[in-house]
């Protein structure tokens, strides 16, 4: 498998502060927030499947974009995931006629632009020798993180998340962990605002990482513009001891 990083800031603010938008292969995208810009027509109407691991606009903002941009350039219905939580956000706060029109019925019920799939926490979608499993995370709202599985590695990514014991348990019985993309959303000076919005600061992370039994590379997203000098030198600071560094945009990995 192959994962391109198209946007992973906690926020905007500038040219290359893209929100959290991973495409994986050709046709999967994980998550869709305002990174899916740094795709080209042809590439967006090739995307089959859309993963959300959350219904936050960060996450989501370009999917009803996306889709009204080449939802007539494809064939099938865009399938999109996420657990039923989720999908009861799109269709009521979304795609509800009043925000943006109903793709889930246009231009046809029995041929819509887009379909919705529901997935619980611990399952797994298998697409051709692809697996992609939605993981327990604690978040503000219903939140999953999500593994992807090739069979030669595995890359885990947590999408929006607090401390999470479960979250751990599910990584430490991974065999083929390759790579762990987890957020880091705030620095320790904010300390009470990750803990009340169910985020991760430095300190918060250093502790969870404790938890981790697997030897893999860590890569650092979700930090929030204009905190990202600051936040990484903290994580030097209490993590110097593992193998991580900052997620990057256009950043790939094969695994």
């Amino acid at each position: 498998m192959k994962l391109r990083v198209l946007g992973c800031s906690g926020g905007i603010g500038g040219r290359h502060q893209r929100t959290t938008s991973f495409l994986v292969d050709h046709d999967i995208l994980i998550d869709a927030g305002t990174g899916v810009g740094e795709l080209s027509i042809a590439e967006m109407a090739a995307i089959d499947h859309v993963f959300l691991t959350h219904a936050h606009l960060d996450h989501i903002v370009s999917l009803p974009l996306m889709i009204d941009s080449v939802g007539d350039r494809r064939r099938k219905p865009l399938m999109v995931y996420g657990t039923q939580a989720v999908l009861d956000t799109l269709r009521q706060h979304i795609f509800n006629w009043s925000i943006w029109p109903d793709f889930s019925v246009l231009p046809r019920a029995d041929q819509p632009f887009m379909r919705y799939q529901a997935i619980e926490t611990g399952a797994t979608v298998t697409l051709g020798d692809r697996g992609i499993s939605a993981l327990p995370v604690d978040h503000t709202v219903p939140a999953v993180g999500y593994c992807l599985d090739s069979g030669a590695a595995s890359l885990v990514f947590s999408g929006d998340t607090g401390p999470c014991d479960a979250f751990w348990q599910v990584l430490n019985r991974l065999d083929n962990l390759r790579h762990l993309i987890i957020e880091c959303a705030f620095s320790n000076q904010e300390q009470g605002l990750a803990e009340a919005s169910k985020h991760y600061c430095p300190t918060l992370l250093a502790a969870e990482l404790r938890k981790l039994e697997r030897s893999c590379e860590i890569h650092i997203t979700h930090l929030k513009p204009g905190q990202v000098e600051t936040t990484m030198a903290e994580i030097g600071g209490c993590l110097g001891d593992f193998d991580l560094s900052m997620l990057q945009n256009d950043q790939v990995f094969e695994f």
